[in-house]
């Protein structure tokens, strides 16, 4: 599909009331990987793409370059439609129209964009300070204006929860409602109970973070369904799978000085070929001679 059909498909599928559960993807195997597993949306994590691209904490050290790259390479190789973490949007007003410009161009469907000073931290750190809610609405209005595709889909993101409660919280999803946000995202709510009552005070889809080992509880797909969520993001599954499987493997290695006797799991390595397009690399060589 192409970008634009991929965006009306996923606005399609958050129209239809069911819950969307879309994979963390966070390199270009992830991707890979998973655009081939027939989800109907792929999600863009800041936290895993911060790491596996430049091996630091996401931390407000990733730039607007840094990401865009990757939006631009995640959306070259694969045909689902992805949903990609637009941080803080580098920046103030002008900054936040370039950068949802940016990403639409490069292929998103989708831009997470939140509330938190800069420099920010990932949603389920300790210490994370918001902007005045007045101010963030102003960049969801500036985000809804700068897209060209109207079914470009704007996340407003408030982590206001862990410092200011969940009171500011609703207060400030409301706000950004009003100022155009196709989705709302609070993030990190602490409980069963508060996810609920967040399901109650709202219209507009919602999103829940699922982070295996974070502040929010990991809920079954019904359970995320009955209480209102239309996307449930998992940012962390992909890398914290590939982290336990890469120290088993190494630790084995290590251990025997061979992968002989190693029980990991591992992927054949043929498919595996297959996968990253060797296949028509060899079907290039045959036909021009190379």
């Amino acid at each position: 599909m192409q970008p634009a059909q991929r965006r009306a498909a996923l606005k399609a599928h958050l129209s239809s009331g069911k819950l969307i559960s879309a994979p963390g993807v966070y390199d270009m195997i992830s991707a890979k990987i998973a655009d081939r597993m027939g989800f109907e949306a792929l999600y863009m994590t800041g936290y895993g793409v911060v790491a596996s691209y430049l091996g630091v904490a996401d931390a407000g050290i990733a730039t607007y370059t840094d990401m865009v790259n990757r939006v631009t390479q995640f959306g070259l190789v694969t045909s689902t439609p992805m949903i990609c973490d637009g941080d803080t949007g580098y920046g103030g007003l002008l900054n936040v129209a370039h950068t949802v410009r940016g990403y639409e161009a490069a292929g998103a469907c989708a831009i997470q964009l939140e509330d938190q000073e800069f420099p920010k931290k990932c949603g389920h750190m300790l210490g994370r300070r918001v902007v005045a809610a007045e101010d963030m609405a102003q960049k969801i209005r500036v985000a809804v204006d700068a897209r060209s595709d109207p079914n470009f889909q704007i996340i407003a993101r408030t982590d206001a929860r862990t410092t200011l409660g969940l009171d500011e919280a609703l207060r400030r999803a409301e706000l950004y409602a009003r100022a155009g946000a196709d989705l709302l995202f609070v993030e990190s709510p602490e409980s069963v109970e508060e996810m609920e009552r967040i399901g109650r005070s709202f219209d507009l889809p919602l999103v829940a973070n699922m982070v295996e080992g974070g502040r929010t509880p990991v809920l079954p797909a019904a359970e995320l369904e009955r209480i209102g969520y239309r996307l449930a993001i998992f940012p962390a599954l992909g890398f914290l799978s590939a982290g336990a499987a890469l120290q088993a493997a190494y630790s084995g290695l290590k251990e025997k000085r061979s992968s002989v006797g190693v029980e990991v799991p591992l992927h054949d390595f043929q498919a595996f070929s297959k996968l990253m397009g060797f296949d028509e690399i060899a079907a290039f060589d045959k036909k021009y001679g190379a």
